[in-house]
């Protein structure tokens, strides 16, 4: 089974191409979906987490409050490095169980969705990466506006971010979504297109 990785900046688009990969029928593992399935309640990955920041990051209905935990590990790179200590092993061991799974049912292509590939390193045990790119200033406006941003808080979250340069530099396919999604769609195609006539990386 080939595995393909899909990246790129917050508010890129790396959903929308991913929703658009399931349209043509590839099995797309989103790695952010099993992070949050990952940190449910009774799961040991919140009660560790509730162990090292405390209550007040979990809702009234007892769901991680990822936007407030967010916040406060953007600030903070020793806070964030405690969470991902916690949540990535747990991450990498529901991702591994479910790749297995799709090797079992002789899946020849798989989409595996998730943020942080190249900054992990991820990248280079994968067969391929899509890169979804962005122009900065449109980057910044979606991500405003889907978060509830102001445009300092938005500024802050790209600036923790890997450069899309130096994405770019590994990227196997490149994804623009800067235009409007037909535009999207048929590069999306393209790609998806070559992965079943059999590409492989140089």
């Amino acid at each position: 089974m080939q595995i393909i990785g899909l990246t790129g900046g917050i508010a890129s688009g790396k959903s929308t191409v991913a929703r658009m990969l399931r349209d043509l029928g590839a099995p797309v593992l989103d790695a952010d979906l099993v992070a949050r399935q990952v940190v449910q309640p009774s799961t040991p990955a919140l009660a560790d987490l509730v162990e090292t920041f405390g209550r007040e990051f979990l809702d009234a209905s007892g769901q991680l409050d990822r936007k407030k935990l967010g916040a406060m590990v953007f600030a903070d790179a020793e806070k964030r490095k405690a969470l991902n200590a916690i949540v990535l092993p747990r991450v990498a061991e529901a991702t591994a169980q479910k790749l297995a799974e799709w090797r079992k049912a002789d899946v020849p292509i798989a989409i595996y969705e998730a943020a942080l590939l190249v900054e992990n390193n991820l990248h280079s045990g994968l067969d391929g990466l899509i890169v979804v790119e962005l122009d900065d200033a449109t980057q910044l406006k979606r991500l405003m506006a889907r978060d509830n941003l102001s445009a300092e808080e938005g500024r802050a979250r790209l600036a923790a971010q890997l450069p899309l340069e130096d994405k770019l530099a590994v990227a196997d396919f490149v994804v623009n979504n800067g235009g409007d999604e037909r535009t999207t769609r048929t590069q999306t195609e393209r790609i998806w297109a070559q992965l079943q006539n059999g590409w492989k990386r140089p």
